[in-house]
């Protein structure tokens, strides 16, 4: 099977390829790094030719709900209309538990993407899944002031990317189905004891201070507004196993 992968150098989308790969599905990204923008039409279609599903795995660095919502409108919305004039069967998107909730920020964005799946002219299918584990790394990675490690408090209930990619390519293989079910991991965690763990995990010293990041999205996020209900799927490894394991 032809799966073309949207954001198939990101997180998420690089794991997205290899997992296709591996079960021996022709897959093709797209991406900037791979030479296709996903805002150019014409592109887009030469990279679609001949693809049987499309996986939407593509994100965006930013907070900005503006700036998240022109860049999914505009991404997505290619994507989407391409796949349609080019007959894919199939559009399937990653999203995020608890957007609808907590539409702020980059959350917003998402809100809009999943809506130009919901109402495009390609049959659809939409996995929502926690944070990842490697959130904790990101979040350390643009958190980090002087000597000292930021760490944002939030509740999570993170998986690991691996089971995500996994997960979205048995989807796009079954083909459509609606919202699939929301996959998370194990556990509730909290996201600064993650960061910090994170960051002392290879023997460093370094000071981790929790700090309350202001703005409707983390606020949503403290108040536990992106954990998983009780019918989401639960997938394994916990975050500790998972860091363990990285060692």
């Amino acid at each position: 099977m032809k799966i073309a992968v949207a954001g198939g150098t990101g997180t998420v989308g690089r794991l997205v390829v290899e997992r296709a790969r591996e079960a021996r599905h022709d897959a093709v990204v797209l991406s900037r790094a791979a030479g296709v923008d996903l805002r150019d039409r014409a592109a887009v279609e030469r990279a679609l030719a001949g693809t049987e599903a499309v996986i939407d795995a593509a994100s965006v660095g930013t907070t900005s709900a503006a700036t998240a919502t022109e860049f999914f409108a505009a991404a997505s919305g290619t994507l989407l209309s391409a796949a349609a004039s080019t007959g894919v069967g199939h559009a399937a998107l990653l999203s995020i538990v608890g957007i609808d909730r907590n539409p702020n920020g980059y959350y917003a964005g998402k809100v809009r993407q999943e809506e130009l799946f919901e109402d495009g002219a390609v049959p659809w299918s939409i996995l929502r899944a926690t944070q990842f584990h490697e959130f904790a790394g990101q979040v350390a990675a643009q958190a980090r002031l002087g000597p000292l490690q930021l760490a944002p408090r939030a509740r999570v209930q993170p998986v690991a990317a691996a089971e995500v990619a996994a997960r979205l390519v048995d989807i796009a293989v079954a083909g459509p189905q609606g919202r699939a079910p929301d996959l998370a991991g194990p556990r509730e965690e909290r996201l600064d004891r993650m960061i910090r763990a994170w960051v002392h995990r290879d023997g460093s010293r370094r000071l981790v201070l929790p700090v309350s990041i202001p703005g409707a999205q983390m606020r949503g996020m403290r108040e536990g507004l992106a954990l998983p209900g009780p019918a989401a799927t639960i997938a394994g490894p916990s975050f500790d196993e998972w860091l363990g394991s990285r060692r």
